[in-house]
């Protein structure tokens, strides 16, 4: 279980964080990165999408579980403030806590890497 402040409660939180963020995703998820948030924050802060595609009740919680476990330790390695969505894909159900960790990974490496000038 994440602490209070460092779950995402608020909608608007989570769309800040899906409009305003770095999206990067993996076979079994997508990422939104937001680092703009005001220095305030004490912690960076975590919060899941998983929604009925990826199956029923027990499966969802399975999975958001799963996510939370393997987040928990990366929120230390973001600054303070950021704001972190992880949302499940429908093949996060069947995938291994390796595949999870592998995607969950690369996708936040990708959504912390500069952008690119166009």
């Amino acid at each position: 279980m994440l602490a209070a402040v460092q779950r995402l409660r608020r909608s608007a939180d989570f769309a800040a964080a899906i409009r305003g963020g770095r999206r990067a995703g993996r076979g079994t998820l997508v990422v939104h990165l937001l680092l703009d948030e005001p220095a305030c924050a004490s912690t960076a802060r975590a919060g899941f999408v998983v929604s009925k595609a990826v199956g029923n009740a027990v499966v969802r919680n399975r999975v958001r579980r799963r996510l939370r476990h393997l987040v928990r330790p990366l929120l230390s390695e973001l600054p303070a403030g950021a704001s972190l969505v992880v949302r499940a894909l429908p093949p996060a159900a069947a995938a291994t806590s390796a595949t999870l960790a592998t995607d969950l990974e690369g996708a936040l490496a990708a959504a912390r890497r500069p952008r690119r000038p166009r």
